[in-house]
């Protein structure tokens, strides 16, 4: 099956001639994702979610916690922020680093990020938007290693086809997957 002809993941909308972007769609901002869901696409675990948004690293933008038992809802954008975070912290990059890196991220429109790639030196974050400042950053010997965004935008978005989603309305879209504790409950409901 061609990429095209695959239907659309959730929290995204259908692809039109100038919705690509290095093989990523157009974002649907009405479709959100819980903690757990976000947490799984960014590889990172709840309590690390729940500290970011916290301290306002990186926080739900469909919908804040606003008290005890609250779910927070985060959009496409900021799942594939969370992931970008993930891989930074992973290169040992400092959080001070990461927080100047985020802020630069959310002016920045969606579309946008796709085509950027975040180079690092182990203490700074650069930003490069095309081969030509990715290569005098290598020949300045400043880059060490780089995160192409629309590379995590594509695996994040894969990983997200596969979760439950939630529109802005509070409707829960339908996903092939089934968890157990999922499918107990309809088998109480049947039987």
């Amino acid at each position: 099956m061609s990429p095209d002809s695959r239907p659309p993941a959730p929290g995204t909308s259908a692809p039109v001639d100038q919705g690509m972007l290095f093989g990523a769609r157009v974002v649907d901002e009405s479709i959100g994702f819980r903690g757990p869901t976000a947490c799984r696409a960014a590889g990172i675990t709840y309590r690390q979610l729940d500290y970011w948004a916290r301290t306002g690293l990186v926080e739900p933008s469909i919908r804040p916690a606003t008290g005890s038992g609250t779910q927070r809802l985060y959009s496409f954008r900021d799942t594939l922020v969370l992931k970008v975070v993930k891989r930074l912290l992973d290169t040992g990059v400092s959080l001070q680093q990461i927080r100047t890196a985020v802020s630069h991220l959310r002016s920045r429109g969606v579309e946008e990020l796709a085509q950027l790639t975040l180079m690092s030196d182990g203490a700074s974050v650069y930003e490069c938007t095309n081969a030509d400042e990715v290569f005098d950053l290598v020949q300045g010997g400043q880059g060490v290693f780089g995160i192409a965004v629309g590379r995590v935008w594509r695996e994040v978005e894969g990983t997200l086809a596969e979760l439950p989603s939630e529109r802005t309305d509070g409707t829960v879209e339908a996903t092939d997957v089934v968890d157990e504790l999922a499918a107990r409950r309809r088998a109480r409901r049947i039987g």
